[in-house]
């Protein structure tokens, strides 16, 4: 981490509400759902996907995460109302993993049971480590019901990534391949960017080689280099991947992958939990704080 990245870090928790909001507009949507539309209809018109996600982690109560269950339900039914080109993302602790892992299932299992209907996809986030076997295991029991109208995610930093890989690939799963971004123990997850990066690049040519739908999710040119080049290799065809980047993050990035003839699918978050979300993420990630400083100030 450099030492400007580890100012911007150090100096979050002393800017005020406003500025951050002023500063992560390019990032997140905005606090209502026709905020969400809005940015999916523009994104959709430069040909490019969406993943549309409510902030929030963490319900503290079931009638919490029920409201965000009532909420998906309006989203999917807005995609099909406005012909939005756009899934969903769902995060399962503000499903209510926290509370009971079964009432958290039957709240995301009412979600893919609507997108289904609707021909449309649902894909479980992956959260902090504590989540990681709950999550998997969610997601397999539902994909034996709903088949291709679910997926999940795995990231790459996490030591038992290649287990689990191994494990999916049986299934023939639908994944979000990310580098992670959450903080975990050393004895969790690998530290050092050169060993996530290996394991992004062995994993990721070990999900396209056998057949698994994946969401090549990173702001790195040269993972996505890397990614093109077994894409070539394997000779795949462009329904059988997709790229993934964060809103706003590296457009000039986002336009050489559209203009390379890949598909390309920005996640759009919007909701009340704006603050918190903007600013445990920039803290979480301090390259990614660096960077965001810098877009917005145009600074090289």
């Amino acid at each position: 981490m450099s030492f400007f990245d580890k100012l911007v870090v150090w100096s979050i928790p002393f800017v005020p509400k406003p500025i951050v909001g002023y500063f992560s507009k390019n990032y997140i949507a905005g606090s209502q759902l026709a905020d969400a539309v809005r940015t999916t209809k523009e994104l959709n018109a430069q040909g490019i996907m969406t993943t549309m996600d409510l902030l929030g982690e963490e319900s503290k109560s079931r009638e919490e995460a029920e409201e965000a269950v009532a909420e998906y339900m309006r989203i999917l039914e807005t995609i099909d109302a406005e012909h939005l080109d756009a899934n969903l993302s769902v995060k399962p602790t503000q499903m209510g993993l926290l509370i009971d892992k079964e009432f958290c299932f039957q709240n995301i299992r009412k979600i893919v049971a609507e997108a289904t209907k609707r021909n449309n996809f649902v894909r479980i986030d992956m959260e902090d480590h504590t989540t990681t076997s709950n999550t998997i295991d969610m997601y397999l029991r539902l994909k034996e019901e709903f088949g291709d109208h679910v997926g999940t995610v795995i990231q790459a930093y996490m030591r038992r990534t290649s287990d689990d890989i191994n494990h999916l690939i049986t299934h023939q799963a639908n994944l979000r391949f990310c580098k992670g971004i959450y903080v975990e123990p050393r004895e969790i997850a690998y530290k050092q960017m050169p060993i996530i990066n290996e394991n992004y690049k062995f994993n990721l040519e070990k999900l396209l080689r056998n057949g698994c739908y994946t969401g090549i999710a990173t702001h790195d040119e040269i993972l996505v280099w890397y990614a093109m080049s077994v894409i070539e290799r394997l000779q795949l065809k462009p329904e059988q991947y997709e790229f993934q980047m964060l809103l706003g993050v590296d457009e000039q990035l986002r336009k050489i992958i559209l203009d390379s003839g890949h598909r390309l699918r920005v996640y759009v978050p919007y909701g009340k939990e704006w603050y918190p979300y903007s600013t445990r993420r920039l803290k979480e990630n301090p390259k990614m704080a660096g960077y965001v400083f810098k877009n917005i100030f145009g600074l090289s």
